[in-house]
């Protein structure tokens, strides 16, 4: 990063068609990380994975929270795909949650130059949060907000949540980028990691028939590697273990030139999660800390 925060943002971006294969971790902040627990771990992505972004996921109500986020982000040099978190209590948190990182947007003046995108999620229309036009009311409104700030604004969903609205169309017409969820392993056709490119193509296929060429990043995007309530297979030949979260990922890389190929800069993905400790069975480290794996995934080919 400059030495003083710039006066523009003309440039300050890289062209999206950079921005394929591997770009960050999704990361939980329901914990409410300390600022020196940002800063730590921001610089690990950065510095041992190449990561470009994080992906947050979750939610922090400490107020003022995202300035810490922001802080850390601007000390590793990452960006940030920032989320509105709706939950499942079908409670009016959210509004609160929009309202101020919508403000802390406007008064940190790193802000822009580390926020990527908004997103409103995760799922929001699979979990019948509110109806697809509702949200695309929401998109518009804060695309109007953030529009002297430059942020792109989107949600964070699934292919078959928007196949489950019949306004879901307008939604995607509406969105700057699509942030796409990808877990095969909950697919009724799951087996291993390794045979489940059909069953990613399948949904990658839904955001590219009907994305209008918009950027699409797979943000929620991986394979456990334990089960847990919440966390199980619709699949009877489903295997969740390290060497088939593993193998997922080494699938994607193995997938890379097609990932460059896609119209529109081609498709960039994160890893869900950056621990264990954040969301159980999804970590590239176990809760100890320790890689589960090696875990060095191709960020250009």
């Amino acid at each position: 990063m400059p030495s003083s925060v710039p006066s523009s943002l003309n440039n300050w971006w890289c062209n999206t068609d950079t921005e394929y294969g591997f770009v960050g971790f999704s990361y939980e902040v329901t914990a409410c990380q300390s600022l020196t627990t940002l800063k730590k771990e921001f610089l690990d992505i950065t510095q041992s994975f190449s990561g470009r972004y994080v992906r947050l996921y979750g939610f922090c109500d400490q107020s003022g929270f995202y300035n810490d986020v922001i802080d850390a982000a601007w000390n590793a040099g990452v960006g940030v795909h920032a989320l509105i978190w709706f939950g499942w209590d079908g409670d009016d948190k959210w509004e609160t949650r929009r309202n101020e990182l919508l403000g802390i947007l406007h008064s940190n003046s790193k802000g822009k130059f580390v926020t990527r995108a908004l997103q409103f999620g995760s799922e929001p229309l699979y979990d019948n949060v509110l109806s697809a036009g509702d949200l695309t009311t929401q998109v518009k409104n804060a695309q109007t907000n953030l529009s002297s700030l430059h942020i792109p604004v989107t949600i964070s969903e699934m292919a078959y949540g928007y196949q489950e609205d019949d306004g879901s169309l307008n939604l995607m017409d509406t969105i700057d980028l699509i942030d796409a969820h990808m877990l095969p392993f909950f697919s009724t056709k799951a087996s291993v990691a390794s045979k489940s490119w059909s069953i990613v193509l399948t949904d990658l296929n839904y955001f590219i028939d009907n994305g209008q060429n918009k950027k699409i990043y797979l943000t929620e995007n991986g394979w456990p590697s334990t089960t847990y309530s919440g966390v199980e297979p619709n699949s009877p030949s489903a295997v969740a273990d390290v060497k088939n979260e593993q193998d997922y990922y080494k699938l994607l890389d193995d997938n890379c030139g097609y990932f460059k190929s896609v119209a529109g800069g081609g498709v960039g993905w994160f890893a869900h999660i950056y621990s264990d400790n954040q969301e159980p069975g999804y970590g590239i480290y176990d809760t100890d800390g320790n890689l589960k794996f090696p875990f060095i995934p191709k960020t250009s080919c």
